[in-house]
């Protein structure tokens, strides 16, 4: 019975490591999919994940999700971005060479993440919105 409940055990872990894999595989396979980082104004914590770019709304998705649902939707219209640094030392969590953005959106101040060759995709992505939004 032990050796079993063992097997079972791995082979669910095997399941979810898989589902894990080929979920991140099929964000990052769209047009406008990017990896990066988020975290609400004030929080000291950093998340990872993939973000899209949409029509009208930057989709973000949660890296360590089973969640076909973004977990933020930041809409162009009510999107500003006030500053831009590199990461620093406060930035736990953060890899060395990426851009830190400081955000205000319509749910609050935000801060984003991103590698310097995905800050110009994003850039031109704000920079494309319809006259008047």
């Amino acid at each position: 019975m032990t050796t079993a409940l063992l097997i079972l055990i791995g082979v669910l872990l095997l399941l979810v490591v898989v589902v894990f894999s080929l979920r991140r595989r099929f964000l990052l396979s769209g047009l406008g999919a990017v990896t990066m980082w988020t975290r609400a104004g004030g929080s000291a914590r950093w998340s990872v994940g993939v973000a899209w770019y949409g029509d009208d709304a930057l989709l973000w998705y949660r890296a360590l999700s089973l969640s076909v649902r973004p977990q933020h939707r930041l809409h162009r219209a009510g999107f500003r971005v006030l500053a831009q640094r590199p990461a620093g030392r406060d930035d736990v969590g953060l890899p060395g060479d990426v851009v830190v953005l400081s955000c205000s959106t319509a749910g609050g101040p935000r801060e984003l993440a991103m590698e310097p060759s995905t800050l110009t995709g994003f850039l031109s992505w704000m920079e494309s919105a319809p006259p008047g939004s």
